[in-house]
């Protein structure tokens, strides 16, 4: 079985709590005993996964980060799903990243998916970031409980999406409507363009419409971890108004 490290207390925590991934080993730092990692320990051996003592160095090293917080896990690779719409979902709540480059912007944005009832997220197979531990651990564990499906085109993927009935709402400076005047209910995929160049041509010409977030002040843009959190809340508001995030 191919493995990764995934590290850090509460993706290693969140792997165990999904247990979507096999778990081969858990290591912790010899010199961290706490609660946490005592209530590793015990999710770890709930599961039949082994727990290993090693140096802080070779924690390290295995991590490939500063960041582990003396906890790594030996672990299979991200299980993707094949179908991006959910079998149980009557009104799908999508997001799409186009070329979201920077590990940490998806883990963020995975995280505020997950809080704002998002039902699966929809990421570029190539050229973008895509469910590595580093990602895990920008998210605080959250990609480990979300739906990911990896598109090998991804304005075909939007386009099979539409056939289905599902809209798809583009995230552009230059939209005609604010998030606040659009109708953000029903199913829906939310496509959010990468840090440098916003949405990619072919992406946004797949778009029904595109959107804005009213801004004021002399700094007029938001990273695109930020701007999809505005509007995955304004959809999940609406939603709840109009009877809840329906599934």
């Amino acid at each position: 079985m191919k493995t990764e490290i995934l590290f850090g207390i509460h993706p290693v925590m969140e792997g165990l709590r999904a247990g979507r991934r096999a778990f081969k080993a858990l290591y912790l730092a010899q010199n961290r005993a706490d609660d946490r990692t005592e209530a590793l320990s015990a999710a770890a051996a709930s599961h039949g996964v082994p727990v290993r003592r090693i140096s802080p160095e070779k924690l390290r090293s295995m991590a490939g980060s500063e960041f582990h917080q003396g906890v790594a896990a030996e672990v299979g690779p991200f299980p993707t799903v094949a179908d991006p719409l959910p079998a149980d979902a009557r009104a799908p709540f999508l997001l799409v990243a186009d070329s979201v480059v920077d590990p940490h912007n998806l883990g963020a944005l995975i995280r505020t998916a997950l809080c704002a009832g998002v039902d699966g997220v929809i990421l570029p197979r190539d050229r973008a970031a895509g469910p590595t531990p580093v990602v895990s651990k920008a998210s605080a564990g959250a990609m480990e409980h979300m739906r990911l499906f990896l598109a090998t085109n991804l304005a075909r993927t939007l386009e099979d999406l539409k056939k289905k009935g599902v809209w798809i709402s583009g995230m552009d400076a230059g939209g005609k409507r604010s998030i606040f005047d659009s109708d953000l209910t029903g199913p829906l995929a939310i496509v959010i363009g990468g840090e440098e160049k916003g949405l990619r041509p072919l992406v946004k010409r797949q778009c029904d419409f595109l959107i804005t977030i009213p801004q004021k002040g002399p700094v007029t843009s938001l990273n695109a971890s930020v701007a999809g959190a505005v509007v995955m809340y304004e959809a999940f508001r609406q939603r709840l108004a109009a009877g809840g995030n329906d599934r």
